[in-house]
């Protein structure tokens, strides 16, 4: 099982140091969401300081650029990087894309689908100066005219998928290189909900299981005082909390009355109230967190399980300087492990 980092920085240029860190301590890989920064020129400012992990979004919003643009990045990332891209893609959710992005929300199965065709077509052929043209209710492309002067380094990039509900977990076994789980998880949940949609059974079109990365994510934090790291991981548990999209991912972890808590603490505008309702139990549930010898036994149960696991550091409603403990933290671990 391979260790994978999620890397922070308060600056670009402490993420990239980050990054740089977590290569040396052999990570895999280092992967960057898409919340407070840009996936792409995160990954850009990686790439110039590192020069062996693979490096990936995850993920990248799908539908907040158009299909075009998702491969012209791709395709200028992987070359930064000398095709070490992993084109991570999620969907979001639905207020996030709409009112946040401006952006247009179709049903998400359908709209990923054709998303991913495009992208994929565009990094195979436009450096070819041929007409590309796909038909779809989301995502039609019609390019005459057109030719990217440039060659790719690749012609096919990795393109893994996240997803928490059934049907787009499904969806990444039918179309995708790879599979990203939610920061939020466990070994058991994976069990029982994820693995048998991916399993050599589920898979269709002649798809091996062989054929598919499996990425667990964890929120991670190994830290000495096992009780603080534990009150740490809980800001991100509150975080995730108080959106309802992920209300039956708490509740199948018999946490229902406690996410409940927290949206009701979150409406009344009571951050450290949020906090407070998540126990540690849950915590234990749905993270990494406590004294490093309780993580690398806890990290341990997803041996076996799936391919990878992202190691994240919290970074929602903690200072600064608690990312940057449970960062070091994290590579401590990754070294030793």
């Amino acid at each position: 099982m391979k260790l994978t980092v999620a890397p922070w920085g308060e600056s670009l240029a402490e993420l990239a140091a980050a990054a740089r860190a977590a290569e040396s301590a052999g990570a895999d890989a280092v992967w960057v969401s898409e919340l407070h920064r840009s996936a792409p020129v995160q990954l850009a400012a990686i790439a110039a300081a590192t020069s062996r992990v693979r490096l990936g979004t995850a993920i990248a919003l799908a539908f907040v650029r158009s299909p075009l643009v998702t491969a012209l990045e791709a395709m200028d990332l992987d070359e930064l990087s000398g095709g070490r891209l992993v084109l991570g893609l999620g969907t979001g959710v639905q207020r996030l894309a709409e009112d946040w992005h401006n952006a247009r929300w179709g049903k998400p199965v359908g709209h990923l689908r054709e998303t991913v065709r495009a992208v994929r077509e565009l990094v195979a052929r436009s450096h070819l100066g041929d007409p590309i043209e796909l038909d779809g209710s989301y995502e039609p492309v019609r390019m005459r005219g057109y030719r990217r002067p440039f060659l790719p380094v690749r012609t096919a990039i990795p393109v893994y998928l996240a997803s928490v509900g059934p049907e787009l977990t499904r969806l990444a076994g039918e179309i995708g290189d790879g599979w990203i789980a939610h920061e939020l998880g466990s070994p058991a949940n994976l069990r029982a909900n994820v693995l048998p949609l991916l399993s050599e059974g589920a898979l269709r079109g002649g798809r091996s299981r062989s054929d598919l990365e499996v990425v667990a994510s964890a929120c991670c934090v190994p830290l000495e005082d096992g009780r603080l790291a534990r009150r740490w991981a809980a800001g991100v548990v509150a975080f995730y909390a108080t959106v309802r999209t992920y209300e039956d991912f708490f509740a199948w972890h018999g946490f229902g009355g406690e996410a409940k808590a927290v949206r009701e603490a979150f409406r009344s505008g009571d951050a450290r109230g949020m906090v407070d309702a998540v126990p540690d139990a849950m915590v234990d549930a749905l993270t990494l967190a406590g004294t490093p010898d309780e993580v690398r036994e806890r990290l341990g149960g997803y041996e076996g399980v799936v391919d990878a696991v992202k190691l994240s550091p919290p970074t929602q409603l903690v200072p600064a300087e608690a990312t940057r403990a449970a960062q070091a933290g994290i590579l401590r671990l990754v070294a030793s492990w």
